[in-house]
């Protein structure tokens, strides 16, 4: 049985942790785009940018996972899907044209 209550709370339930993914998420794809090695020779800085668009790749895939279930599906929209699949492919060809 579910109240009214619950049916205007689902939505918050849900939306809130994937959006603190996407937010996690987007950060770590600014630093690797931006915040990238300064020349051939720092190695820190490539090791840096591919920690960071792997943790990327890896919370894109969380969350498409996390919208896949179907009750956060029904009560949140396919639409949901877009960040983490947008994000998901700037840290790809971020880490393709690293070099």
């Amino acid at each position: 049985m579910m109240f009214d209550g619950d049916r205007r709370s689902a939505p918050w339930v849900f939306a809130l942790p994937l959006a603190l993914v996407h937010a996690l998420n987007a950060v770590l794809v600014y630093v690797a785009v931006f915040n990238g090695p300064q020349a051939a020779w720092d190695h820190q800085g490539y090791e840096g940018t591919a920690a960071a668009v792997f943790l990327s790749l890896c919370l894109s895939l969380l969350g498409i996972l996390i919208t896949l279930f179907p009750p956060v599906r029904r009560v949140l929209g396919p639409w949901w899907f877009a960040p983490p699949l947008v994000l998901g492919v700037i840290a790809w060809v971020r880490i393709e044209t690293l070099g």
